[in-house]
């Protein structure tokens, strides 16, 4: 017995976390199965930084100091305390020395170096445990290993494969006429089953066609039905191809109170939605447009001039583009022309960033996020469960083109809510591929 318990001990591991995994999710520790968590002082040091703020950063920062503050302090400096059955232990790491490594790799003392540090102590002086850094921050990763320290990123809300990542849609070759016949036919739709169609996903979206024919297709979980998708038009914004006619269905449907979109730049993910959004505006209190704001090379807003709405225009004004383009298919003196104006003015329709909607009511709203590949998983769940009674929330982003330096397509919220939701009956996902913005967008997107 005593033997199979120095077997366990030695099989343990001990995870060292970086202050970047904490803000990421702050929840983390609970994660590591009965594996050991090392906290270094300078991660509490760096989390006090974060604590106060309205991003989901500084929400994370408050939680996780809460959350140490449940467990006794001096047994947290003194051999750690246990997180509970079938979990290891935490630990707060105060007292350690600065390896002399880490002063001839580095010129720099800064608290990277020094949870470094901290990581390369343990190492050094439980030589029975594998001791793994980790962190977000891909460069302070090659720094462990260079150091010999084995280091790993924060994999629990990451997609395993994500070649085979929900795309929302399928073409069907070889269809028997006959069901393309009834389907051009009303009631224009023909039970799943007779389709022969393989595992039917709930709302998936079909291209059905055969040598002379073809129609467009989506399939209804409430029914079982295989039901036609009409190339539908809203707000003077009229779909040039399959995808945007599925996306567009997408997002009129009533039905489907969750949509994501994703692909690359010029596809038309934005312009759809906002179009969508206007055609259904009866049905909604407001509409809300909001991305989140990722400044451009990291940098923070303060460097840009002139007060907070000034410093804000530059990212909202992808969003105002788009409305211009709505505004443009009508005459200056169309009604459908001035009521987005009108909208504007009144607050009907609101463009702001993503973090001025919190502890708003999201109730019979039309809530557009754009840019989601830069939401986090815990973002996105926070932004979803708060949506009240008739509230639709569309999701539009692409994850190539990922502005965070903690996020990757593996991880990025918008392809986390894909893999997770698939299936669902109140949800719709569809990847477009299609650029539409211009012949020469699309050529730049293919070939840059």
């Amino acid at each position: 017995m005593q033997k199979k318990c120095a077997q366990e001990e030695a099989l343990k591991k001990t995870f060292v976390l970086d202050t970047n995994v904490i803000l990421h999710d702050s929840g983390c520790i609970f994660f590591f199965q009965e594996n050991d968590i090392v906290i270094p002082i300078t991660v509490i040091e760096e989390i006090d930084a974060f604590k106060r703020g309205q991003d989901l950063i500084n929400f994370h920062a408050r939680e996780f100091v809460r959350l140490l503050d449940t467990f006794p302090g001096d047994a947290l400096v003194k051999g750690g305390v246990s997180l509970g059955e079938g979990r290891g232990r935490i630990s707060i790491l105060t007292l350690f020395d600065e390896e002399p490594e880490i002063h001839r790799a580095f010129l720099e003392q800064s608290p990277d170096n020094r949870i470094l540090s901290a990581a390369l102590f343990l190492h050094k002086s439980n030589r029975a445990a594998q001791v793994i850094l980790v962190s977000k921050d891909v460069n302070l990763r090659l720094k462990a290993r260079a150091l010999g320290l084995e280091s790993q990123d924060y994999t629990t809300d990451k997609i395993k494969d994500i070649d085979k990542l929900y795309r929302g849609k399928r073409l069907i070759e070889e269809v028997n006429p006959e069901i393309i016949n009834r389907l051009f036919t009303a009631p224009f739709e023909v039970p799943a089953a007779e389709a022969e169609i393989e595992d039917p996903i709930a709302n998936e979206y079909y291209i059905l066609r055969n040598a002379s024919k073809s129609v467009l297709a989506c399939f209804n979980p409430h029914t079982q039905m295989l039901e036609r998708v009409e190339k539908l038009q809203a707000y003077g914004i009229t779909p040039r191809n399959a995808e945007q006619s599925f996306a567009l269905h997408a997002l009129l449907n009533p039905a489907v109170p969750l949509v994501t979109l994703s692909g690359k730049a010029g596809t038309g993910k934005t312009l759809l939605t906002l179009a969508a959004a206007l055609e259904r505006r009866k049905e909604y209190r407001q509409i809300f447009l909001a991305r989140p704001v990722v400044a451009l090379s990291n940098k923070d807003l303060g460097y840009l001039p002139g007060d907070i709405e000034s410093k804000l225009d530059p990212y909202m004004q992808p969003l105002y583009d788009n409305l211009s383009v709505i505004r443009n298919q009508f005459k200056e003196s169309d009604e459908r022309a001035q009521r987005i104006g009108e909208m504007l003015e009144s607050g009907k329709l609101e463009i702001a960033p993503l973090a001025y909607i919190r502890g708003r009511s999201l109730d019979h709203i039309y809530f557009i996020v754009d840019e989601a590949q830069n939401l986090t998983p815990h973002e996105v769940k926070t932004i979803i469960t708060r949506a009240g009674e008739g509230t639709k929330v569309v999701f539009t982003g692409d994850p190539s083109q990922i502005d965070t330096p903690y996020l990757d397509s593996r991880s990025t919220g918008l392809n986390y809510l894909i893999n997770r939701m698939q299936g669902q009956a109140m949800y719709a996902h569809v990847t477009l591929e299609k650029g539409e913005r211009s012949p020469l967008a699309e050529l730049a997107s293919d070939l840059l």
